[in-house]
């Protein structure tokens, strides 16, 4: 089974808000789900994002693959930047 994390789109017509979700990668965009990570709401200025760090690496550990806007997320968060010291001290030890 694939997994992905990727958003899901909520809210009003015309008042997208997401949520940052674990899914399977077959499932439909607004499907089921396996764990929500977090939100983001791109409607504000600027825009809002809230992620649990730790559910998210826990997630990358396990093989889960952000689609490109989740990833374009996650480094702005500071989440990916984390990912990858965690990756190199893996390597290294």
């Amino acid at each position: 089974m694939a997994v992905k994390i990727r958003l899901k789109r909520m809210g009003a017509k015309k008042n997208p808000f997401y949520r940052v979700v674990v899914a399977d990668s077959r499932s439909p965009r607004d499907g089921r789900f396996i764990e929500t990570l977090g939100h983001y709401d791109s409607t504000v200025e600027p825009a809002v994002i809230k992620v649990d760090e730790e559910k998210a690496i826990s997630w990358l550990q396990q093989g889960a693959q952000p689609t490109d806007t989740v990833k374009s997320l996650f480094k702005a968060v500071g989440i990916m930047k984390k990912w990858d010291e965690i990756k190199r001290a893996k390597k290294e030890a």
